[in-house]
């Protein structure tokens, strides 16, 4: 069972709370996209209200162990003030006496934040003295960090030693929606992957074949399936070295009774360039020197035409160079599709997410997950570190 927020006595005590505030910045240090705090507030949000004191603990950027001024999470603290509309304090370090003292000066529903956690060579380590010193903070630990439970770092792992550990509402939806999609699909169960590389995301597929009903592959990974089916492909991206994989994951597929359908119809180009000269062919027929970019119209009806059946659908990388229009027609398309469905939808990885977010379509799909190599390793089937100390023993 997942030990969660509701199961903890949080009244006048303190809690140690992992988020993952890991924001992008521009360069005068304003940020640029806040999903990853608006994402924790509920957690906050649920302490205060019981009665708890917050001490959040979060990394920013890599520092590498030493202290980066850029990477300081004081633009974060100013941007979490405004969403709760209350002062938070700030610590200019995550242990010793400053953080410390902010913990201790804490009122019953008062929030403060720490120093970026990795300006710390131990956190990454997850070194057991410094585990132990952020714990001694706090009475509970709780983490919500789901973009970094894949790795065993001190705040992530390390201080579940010392305190009590429970999950908060983010982690807890992020594995009560993965499990869904990876141990208990309703069918018919469809999984859409995309990308650039099959390697990325060979061990997904894999755990998915016995899963899904269809399996659709687009972006650069499909011409790997095309060219191992012996398909021409001009300049588009291909794993020379995966070929027997495509082959086998195929093969596999089709033993296991399996509908695997890759792009069958490619909006190509010269180059890679907003507004450049397009061209639509079929497989097979992309000159030598021209490069698949998209999935092209056929292959986008073909795909809607699979998802229609759909109970469960799972989301996992673009369609092709989403980035420069327009080549963004088909993972648009998909992101169209997939908030249309009448059924339970998972969208994972950084690419499909911003699509789904581009498109305003992120609240009409069931869970938009926030953890881009956590989401993959899930998927994978891997037990994910952050995540088994969560669970009763």
């Amino acid at each position: 069972m997942l030990k969660t927020i509701k199961n903890a006595e949080l009244k006048d005590k303190t809690v140690l709370l992992r988020v993952d505030f890991n924001v992008p910045l521009d360069d005068n240090l304003e940020i640029t996209d806040d999903t990853r705090i608006r994402s924790a507030l509920p957690t906050i949000k649920y302490i205060m209200e019981k009665g708890g004191k917050t001490v959040i603990v979060s990394h920013l950027g890599r520092p590498k162990g030493a202290v980066v001024e850029k990477y300081s999470l004081k633009p974060v603290v100013k941007h979490l003030s405004k969403l709760l509309g209350k002062p938070v304090k700030f610590a200019e370090d995550c242990i010793g006496e400053k953080a410390e003292t902010l913990a201790a000066g804490l009122k019953p529903a008062e929030v403060g934040v720490l120093e970026n956690l990795r300006f710390h060579k131990e956190e990454e380590k997850n070194d057991p003295d410094f585990a132990k010193t952020l714990a001694s903070l706090a009475d509970i630990f709780v983490s919500d960090a789901f973009g970094t439970a894949h790795r065993a770092h001190a705040s992530t792992v390390g201080v579940a030693d010392y305190i009590p550990a429970y999950a908060g509402f983010l982690i807890e939806k992020e594995v009560e929606y993965l499990t869904k999609v990876t141990s208990n699909p309703e069918k018919p169960f469809v999984a859409i992957m995309g990308g650039a590389k099959v390697s990325d995301k060979i061990q997904v597929i894999e755990n998915l074949l016995t899963k899904v009903d269809t399996l659709l592959i687009g972006g650069g990974m499909a011409y790997t399936f095309q060219k191992a089916e012996g398909y021409k492909i001009g300049l588009s991206l291909c794993e020379d070295d995966k070929l027997d994989m495509a082959r086998d994951i195929l093969k596999k597929a089709k033993e296991l009774g399996k509908k695997i359908i890759y792009t069958q119809d490619m909006v190509a180009a010269k180059e890679i360039k907003k507004g450049v000269a397009t061209k639509v062919y079929v497989k097979g027929e992309v000159p030598d020197d021209e490069e698949a970019l998209d999935i092209g119209p056929e292959t986008r009806k073909l795909f809607e035409a699979e998802l229609k059946k759909a109970k469960t659908v799972l989301w996992n990388g673009p369609m092709g160079v989403f980035e420069v229009e327009p080549f963004d027609k088909g993972t648009m398309a998909i992101a169209k599709a997939v908030a249309a469905l009448d059924a339970v939808t998972v969208v994972g990885g950084g690419d499909s997410v911003a699509a789904v977010e581009q498109m305003g379509a992120a609240d009409k799909i069931s869970h938009v997950s926030t953890g881009g190599g956590a989401c993959l390793e899930f998927l994978e089937g891997k037990v994910l570190p952050g995540i088994k100390i969560l669970y009763d023993k």
